[in-house]
């Protein structure tokens, strides 16, 4: 069997159904082995969009996305999406094509070291040297993607190694000496979070993506009610406890809930499951925490400690660790009851800033299109987006309702992620209706996956807020710069309705809510994907807002 081969059969064996790439001289070996096999290949315009949409696909599926590219540029433009997925925490295998073995290092056409470049943002990277190796390769590839901490894994194979016959050994368990992925808590630190827990009085709860990537959704609500404590999230933990239950109080950080960056900083006691204590969410790592006794749940060993010291460190499977912790406090405590001090100062502050922070002097605004987006989707529809102020916008606005529907950028903040992630998403649920709310600077830098979606039959509906500027860019240029704008202005182009319909997709442009209503309503039934361009005044801001360097009690409400 060829290497090529060998690769397919192994892809097959790992259950892939779904593979997002572009071919090229270097990996052609690899897509004529494609040619009958049982697996859907989506044919990308650029490489960057392949591994985004293996990203939005393993996001949405819980296992790794798959993206193909050839040497060179190919595998250097899935550097981006490989990066973002590894901030992410996103289990994703990318296949490289690359030069000869014999012409490796001699500045071969289309030869770049990608095993190189790949290494700071990759889990793991590989390069069989003969093709007897793929097939334990690509099995170590998977397991190391999708266990512990989840991330990419790259694997670059020499043309001629695609090409050499071998006899193939097809492993069904492998052992990666040296990785050793913690799954299970240590039952004595348990305890002692259990004995922090019942002393405060303040008690939060702060949970990040790992509730997400672990699938904890009824374990961290069934801990929230027994002890009805509020909860927060971070940023990527947005949609890890559903956003309209009576304990929530949304995302907190740069651009947080007012309440929640709020109500975290005058808590005696916070349990992070699952988040990093990234400096988007916590502000200044001198202040935040201060004061505080802080219970740390993480399946990364590497993160304890990282930016904030912390009092007592659950290391393992966060689903398995919240369910011993709940186990463990259930015996200590009854439900407790849904009135106390602290949960009355949780519906004053909630009150207090929908009553300070006002929306936008406009018929039309962010903050009125995303509540029509909410009321209008159906609860598990799923949500991605692109960065910049639709992003902060869909963080204030745009409550999550069913557990893991929502994904974004969030720890590399990549401008044109959004778009091919949704598609990505699209095809791991074709049958749930996904959205991508846009920005028109993010749209614009992987507009082109329009055709995928069309071609490809995965509809997806461009939630495009667009006032033709580099919004976020320009809001601190107006805060930080005393609005010399520098850079940001898009000047009405290009035209999204005429873009869509140019791919054979649906462009309505909603310049009212009523008309917006009536374009959401359209393009959920709609079987081709529907950009609906919704203009958005260039000096509408997001609000609230922490400056970069500050800390959550700096926070700013309002221009």
């Amino acid at each position: 069997m060829s290497g090529a081969k060998a690769l397919i059969s192994a892809l097959e064996k790992e259950g892939v159904e779904v593979i997002f790439g572009l071919p090229g001289g270097a990996n052609l070996p690899i897509y004529d082995a494609l040619v009958g096999a049982n697996v859907r290949h989506i044919l990308v315009r650029h490489e960057q969009s392949a591994s985004h949409m293996a990203d939005g696909y393993a996001r949405i599926k819980r296992k790794a996305g798959v993206c193909f590219a050839t040497s060179g540029p190919g595998a250097t433009n899935l550097v981006t999406g490989i990066a973002t997925a590894y901030a992410d925490s996103s289990p994703v295998v990318a296949v490289t094509g690359q030069v000869p073995l014999n012409m490796i290092g001699k500045d071969a056409f289309q030869e770049t070291d990608i095993i190189g470049v790949a290494n700071p943002c990759t889990k793991y990277a590989f390069q069989p040297r003969s093709p007897a190796e793929i097939p334990e390769t690509v099995k170590k590839a998977f397991y190391i993607a999708e266990s512990g901490r989840p991330g990419p894994v790259l694997v670059d194979i020499p043309k001629d190694v695609q090409t050499a016959e071998a006899e193939m050994k097809f492993p069904d368990l492998i052992k990666v000496r040296g990785y050793n992925p913690s799954t299970e808590a240590d039952l004595s630190e348990v305890g002692r979070a259990v004995e922090l827990i019942l002393k405060a009085e303040k008690p939060i709860i702060m949970a990040g993506g790992g509730v997400i990537l672990s699938g904890a959704f009824a374990e961290l609500q069934a801990l929230a009610e027994l002890l009805m404590v509020p909860v927060v999230t971070t940023f990527k933990g947005k949609g890890a406890f559903p956003e309209n239950h009576p304990l929530a109080m949304g995302p907190i950080g740069m651009h947080g809930h007012a309440e929640a960056n709020k109500i975290i900083i005058e808590a005696d006691c916070i349990l992070a499951i699952g988040a990093r204590f990234s400096d988007r969410s916590v502000g200044r790592f001198d202040e935040f925490g201060k004061g505080m006794s802080i219970i740390h749940m993480d399946i990364d060993p590497a993160e304890i400690g990282k930016n904030k010291s912390v009092d007592v460190a659950i290391v393992g499977d966060v689903k398995s660790s919240l369910k011993t912790l709940v186990k463990l406090l259930s015996k200590k405590i009854p439900k407790r009851a849904s009135e106390s001090p602290w949960l009355r100062r949780r519906k004053e502050l909630i009150q207090y800033f929908s009553e300070t922070i006002k929306d936008y002097p406009r018929d039309i605004t962010a903050k009125k299109s995303l509540k029509k987006l909410r009321e209008l989707l159906p609860a598990k529809g799923i949500v991605t987006t692109e960065v910049g102020q639709c992003q902060m916008w869909a963080s204030l606005h745009f409550d999550v309702i069913a557990p893991g529907t929502f994904f974004s950028s969030t720890g590399l903040g990549t401008m044109g992620f959004g778009f091919p992630a949704s598609i990505g998403a699209k095809a791991a649920a074709p049958n749930v209706p996904v959205v991508d709310i846009a920005g028109d600077g993010s749209f614009n830098m992987t507009e082109n996956s329009l055709a995928v979606s069309v071609l490809d039959k995965l509809p997806v509906i461009v939630f495009l807020m667009n006032n033709y500027m580099l919004g976020m860019v320009a809001q601190w240029q107006r805060t930080f710069y005393g609005r010399r704008y520098s850079g940001v202005h898009q000047h009405n182009c290009p035209d999204y309705v005429k873009i869509a319909e140019a791919y054979g997709a649906q462009g309505i442009r909603a310049q009212s809510m009523t008309e917006l209503e009536k374009a959401i309503k359209s393009a959920l039934k709609s079987d081709v994907a529907t950009v609906i361009d919704i203009p958005i005044d260039p000096d509408e801001d997001v609000y609230p807002f922490v400056a970069p360097g500050t800390g959550l009690k700096d926070m700013i409400v309002g221009g």
